[in-house]
C-alpha cells in the first residue's frame, strides 16, 4: 500500500509554476468524482480540476425547477447511496449537494475555480494549462461532459435588440422574460420542460418536432416498474456487444432522446402551440 509520503512524491512540484501529478482529471462532476473514487481506492495519486467555484455548481446553475429524470435509487455514485427515497426524483440542487458531500466523504483532491484552457503533449507527459498555471501529468482524463458549450444558431444575430434572448443554460425562471409571447426553439426535453413552465405566465410557442416520448407517465410508478426494465435493456440488450444493440443504438443517437416527463398532450393542455422548426428570422417574429 502506498504511504502518504509515497503519494506526495508522485504528486510533486516540477519546474517553477508547474506541478506534476500522475493523473489529472479535468471536470469534477459525476464522471470525474467517480473516477477519483476508484483511483483513490487503488492508491493512485491524482488531482481533479473543476472550473466552477464549488463542487456541483454545474447543476446549481440550471433552471430552478429542474429535476432529474432518473429515480434516486440510480442517482448515487459508487460507495455512497443518494440520500432520498428510492422512487423520488431529486432536484438539481439536491444533486449538486450530493456531489459536494461525495467529494468530502472520500476526501477527493478537487481544486475548484481552475478552468482548463489547454492540453498538449510534451515528450513523455501531458501539459494541462489554466491561465498561467501549469499541471504536468502522466495521464489525463477529460470528464467535462458533452453539453458544456451552448449551441446557438447564427440566425439569433438577426433578432431585434429589444427581444429578450436566452439560451437554456441562462434560463432560471419565467420572471426573466418580458411580457408577451415566448418562442422556445428546440423540442427536446429541456425545450419541452421550459415551454411547459413558461406557458403558465406567457403565451408560448414550441418550435421543432419531438423525437417521440416514453410510453408511460413519468413518476413513482414508473420508477418502480418502468425504469428497472429500461435499465436492464440498456445495460444488457441494446449494447455494442449485441447484434440488435449495434443496429439500434445509432438510430437512438441520431434521433435524439424521447420526451420523458412532459409529454405532447401536456404541452397541448397547457396551451403551448407547436410550430415547425425555426429556420430564419423575418422582419418581425421568427418564421418557420
Amino acid at each position: 500500500m502506498n504511504t502518504k509520503s509515497d503519494l506526495e512524491e508522485r504528486n510533486r512540484s516540477t519546474a517553477v509554476g508547474s506541478e506534476y501529478f500522475e493523473t489529472v482529471i479535468i471536470g469534477g462532476g459525476q464522471a470525474g468524482l467517480s473516477i477519483g473514487y476508484h483511483l483513490k481506492k487503488q492508491g493512485c495519486p491524482f488531482v481533479i480540476l473543476d472550473a466552477d467555484e464549488r463542487i456541483g455548481d454545474a447543476w446549481r446553475k440550471r433552471w430552478d425547477s429542474l429535476r432529474l429524470f432518473t429515480p434516486a435509487r440510480y442517482d448515487g455514485l459508487a460507495g455512497l447511496r443518494f440520500p432520498a427515497p428510492a422512487v423520488s426524483f431529486p432536484t438539481k440542487d439536491e444533486m449538486a449537494d450530493y456531489l459536494e458531500s461525495y467529494a468530502a466523504q472520500f476526501d477527493l483532491p478537487v481544486r475548484t475555480g481552475v478552468k482548463v484552457d489547454g492540453l498538449s503533449r510534451e515528450e513523455d507527459r501531458y501539459l494541462v494549462t489554466s491561465g498561467d498555471r501549469r499541471f504536468a501529468a502522466r495521464h489525463v482524463i477529460v470528464a467535462t461532459g458533452a453539453n458544456q458549450v451552448p449551441k446557438i444558431p447564427a440566425l439569433t444575430e438577426e433578432l431585434q435588440s429589444g427581444i429578450v434572448q436566452l439560451h437554456s443554460s441562462q434560463y432560471r425562471r419565467p420572471s426573466q422574460l418580458q411580457e408577451g409571447a415566448v418562442l422556445v426553439v428546440g423540442a427536446g426535453n429541456s425545450g419541452a420542460e421550459i415551454a411547459f413552465e413558461v406557458s403558465r405566465t406567457h403565451p408560448t410557442y414550441l418550435s421543432g418536432k419531438p423525437s417521440g416520448q416514453i410510453p408511460v407517465r413519468h413518476g413513482p410508478a414508473a420508477a418502480r416498474f418502468f425504469f428497472p426494465m429500461v435499465r436492464f435493456v440498456g445495460h444488457h440488450v441494446l449494447t455494442l456487444r449485441t447484434p440488435i444493440g449495434r443496429k439500434v443504438r445509432p438510430r437512438f443517437i441520431s434521433h435524439g432522446a424521447p420526451l420523458i416527463r412532459v409529454k405532447v398532450k401536456d404541452l397541448a393542455a397547457a396551451g403551448v402551440k407547436q410550430v415547425p422548426r425555426t429556420v430564419g428570422v423575418g422582419g418581425r417574429p421568427p418564421n418557420a
